[in-house]
């Protein structure tokens, strides 16, 4: 399945990267035994740029992460199932176009149908969480806005290794049943650009099946992520950014491994620049995932203002209005909230407009109960140009009541942080 040249090549790279590997991130003494599963080994030869590692010229000299365009992997009658079920294979069947060309002549899957898919497997699990979208400008508009998701889906390697949700049953945790619970949260709200952390199931779940619902999606792992500590674990998590080919062109595309203090860290953040098919108008859109935990407040500041300065210069069309997307792991009050919502870039957060006053932050984006206690935080955030974008629309949401005793994850909902999904549009220009 892998040759000896490459994994020989592999075992040069992953010594390397235990010899350079930053102290932020997690501790391998040997790495080589972390490699549990055919798809951990084929995320390292990924990672080792043998397979499909595209990488834009200038964004490599900052020091890139790794980047990987969508490509498909195969089909059947439910071409869900068949994806979910098949084995992780040695290469693609199918390379796609980098600029999101490639798939623009195939019919996609009918998402209904696979939203049905998905209830049909929850059959037996409770009712979701039923949640309903806010229109703070009191109108609606005939022309469809652009769908904006934001949502860290939980590693399934932490998830069932090391976050330890104490109230969680082990079962709901489990990826045969978890896995549709994301993809039904995803065809719920159907969106056009999709922002996600903690994915350790690109190749294998939802590159495959978000391709035959349209999408162009690309995946940055970080380069020493913590599920390689997990046993049985998937490969590395990192960011991913999907977005409809119906709806854009991608222009230009870059991965960055943040850096602090002129030191490259563990954290990474994909920037594109995409085209609307619509109007024309470009629009970039970013993802990233910030360094978990307290006491890394200075490092968070440090990632952040690394990730402004490319978004304010070399990292495509400075004059392009921006969506950025991400679980910051910051509450408002944190230095790296401030350094975004005062940026020379005029982004402003979109969940600010579920608030009476339009200025403050949810009280909660993630609730989890861990053995140190019942943790609540707001972390996550949906950053936009709002001078160039307005916001029509915001998906409130749920209440203490509705998300249980337990919290976050459970039966009813697969991820201890709750997507954010927000409906925007390019404001009119001035004649």
């Amino acid at each position: 399945m892998y040759s000896s040249t490459n994994v020989t090549r592999l075992c040069s790279t992953l010594v390397q990267e235990a010899l350079c590997a930053p102290k932020f991130g997690s501790r391998v003494k040997n790495p080589l035994k972390k490699l549990s599963s055919p798809a951990s080994l084929y995320h390292q030869l990924f990672l080792d740029g043998r397979i499909n590692n595209r990488v834009p010229a200038k964004a490599a000299t900052r020091g890139l992460a790794y980047c990987s365009t969508d490509y498909s992997m195969g089909s059947s009658t439910s071409r869900l199932y068949s994806a979910l079920a098949q084995p992780l294979r040695s290469g693609p069947q199918a390379r796609a176009d980098p600029c999101g060309k490639q798939g623009a002549h195939e019919e996609p899957t009918d998402p209904d149908r696979l939203l049905k898919e998905c209830e049909e497997a929850l059959r037996n699990r409770p009712t979701r969480l039923h949640r309903d979208f806010v229109f703070p400008n009191g109108s609606t508009h005939l022309s469809p806005p652009i769908r904006v998701m934001q949502w860290n889906i939980l590693a399934q390697a932490l998830g069932e290794g090391t976050d330890n949700f104490v109230e969680c049953p082990p079962d709901a945790l489990n990826w045969a049943e978890r896995k549709y619970l994301i993809l039904e949260e995803i065809l719920t709200y159907r969106p056009d650009i999709l922002c996600l952390q903690e994915v350790d199931h690109y190749f294998d779940t939802f590159q495959p099946v978000l391709h035959s619902l349209g999408y162009h999606g690309t995946f940055c792992p970080k380069p020493w992520s913590p599920c390689l500590d997990v046993e049985s674990n998937n490969g590395p998590d990192g960011c991913a950014l999907f977005f409809r080919r119906d709806r854009f062109e991608l222009l230009r595309s870059a991965c960055l491994r943040l850096t602090a203090q002129a030191a490259k860290t563990n954290q990474v953040a994909i920037v594109q620049t995409l085209r609307c098919r619509a109007t024309g108008r470009p629009l970039r859109a970013a993802v990233t995932h910030l360094k978990a935990r307290s006491g890394w407040e200075r490092l968070r500041s440090a990632q952040g203002s690394d990730l402004l300065r490319s978004l304010g210069g070399e990292e495509g069309n400075s004059d392009a209005p921006l969506v950025v997307c991400g679980d910051f792991n910051a509450e408002p009050g944190e230095d790296v909230y401030r350094l975004f919502s005062t940026s020379s870039l005029g982004l402003d957060s979109a969940y600010k407009r579920l608030s009476s006053d339009g200025s403050s932050e949810p009280p909660y984006t993630t609730w989890k109960i861990r053995p140190s206690g019942e943790s609540r935080h707001t972390l996550d955030y949906i950053w936009y140009s709002h001078q160039d974008l307005r916001v029509d629309a915001v998906l409130d949401l749920p209440t203490d009541e509705q998300i249980g005793p337990g919290r976050l994850p459970s039966y009813s909902y697969p991820s201890d942080h709750l997507s954010l999904v927000c409906d925007i549009r390019f404001q009119d220009k001035l004649q």
